[in-house]
């Protein structure tokens, strides 16, 4: 596959997968052997975006920035949505919130992909919904 293919099919976890919850194509995009590297400890994908789609119905993944070198796609995404729902033992709190996330994906030579890494801001997203204290301001 070329750089340009692996992009549209990582664009599809983003678009298809996380902002418009089709569980269902995991199977196509991800061989079933995949090793997922994911944030809150969730086992396996459908595990963290079914946790994330619960508690942010409306969720949005925004493709910012991408890179595709080889075998290997790279993304800086910005997720968006209303919290309505339970997340990470914090009840909802009905605020629209937004956070980064950079996730990488390797691909097999049929442009499936076999390993997934994401990582995501954590803080910035618990204190929008008030389940962080503030930053302190560092010292000057």
């Amino acid at each position: 596959m070329t750089p340009e293919e692996l992009k549209a099919r990582a664009r599809r976890i983003a678009q298809e997968l996380l902002t418009q919850g089709d569980l269902a194509i995991a199977g196509e995009v991800f061989a079933p052997g995949c090793m997922h590297h994911l944030p809150i400890g969730c086992t396996g994908t459908m595990g963290w975006v079914s946790t994330l789609r619960r508690a942010f119905p409306d969720l949005c993944a925004i493709v910012e920035d991408e890179l595709a070198e080889g075998t290997t796609v790279a993304q800086c995404l910005t997720l968006v949505g209303t919290h309505d729902g339970p997340f990470m033992g914090n009840p909802p709190t009905g605020r629209r919130v937004s956070w980064q996330m950079a996730v990488i994906l390797r691909a097999d030579h049929t442009g499936v992909f076999t390993a997934h890494w994401s990582v995501w801001d954590q803080l910035s997203l618990l204190h929008q919904l008030g389940a962080a204290p503030p930053l302190a301001a560092l010292p000057p």
